[in-house]
């Protein structure tokens, strides 16, 4: 399987998720940890087509900000205005298994989807590109 065609598969699975996401907008029906675990899956796998399609190896991580160094390490930028939620990566891991306790108050799903919805759109444009 080429780069591009690995970069597209993961790329669609990132949008599966992203559309699993905007059904996960009613905090009582879908607990927190559920929905920033659905929302570190899309970046993870968003970043992770970028590096396949720039045709670099990744690891095998969840950790979201080990992969945007390999991204930035290989001349890779983000836009200004696109901010990546780092804090989601303890979504995959940890609150996987145990609850989230935030003391700052709950997620801002509006914020969060929208971020990583333009993450998908920008991996989407260069794939097009």
């Amino acid at each position: 399987m080429s780069d591009r065609e690995h970069a597209k598969m993961i790329l669609a699975a990132a949008r599966r998720d992203l559309l699993a996401l905007s059904g996960m907008a009613d905090q009582q029906q879908f607990a927190d940890e559920i929905f920033g675990f659905h929302a570190q899956q899309v970046v993870e796998k968003a970043l992770k087509a970028w590096l396949s399609l720039r045709g670099l190896e990744y690891p095998r991580t969840h950790d979201l900000e080990v992969l945007f160094d390999l991204l930035a390490e290989n001349g890779e930028r983000l836009p200004r205005d696109l901010q990546i939620p780092f804090e989601l990566t303890d979504f995959a891991v940890q609150f996987r298994y145990e609850a989230y306790d935030d003391l700052t108050g709950e997620l801002d799903r509006v914020q969060i989807s929208r971020r990583v919805s333009e993450l998908v759109d920008h991996v989407f444009g260069l794939l097009e590109s």
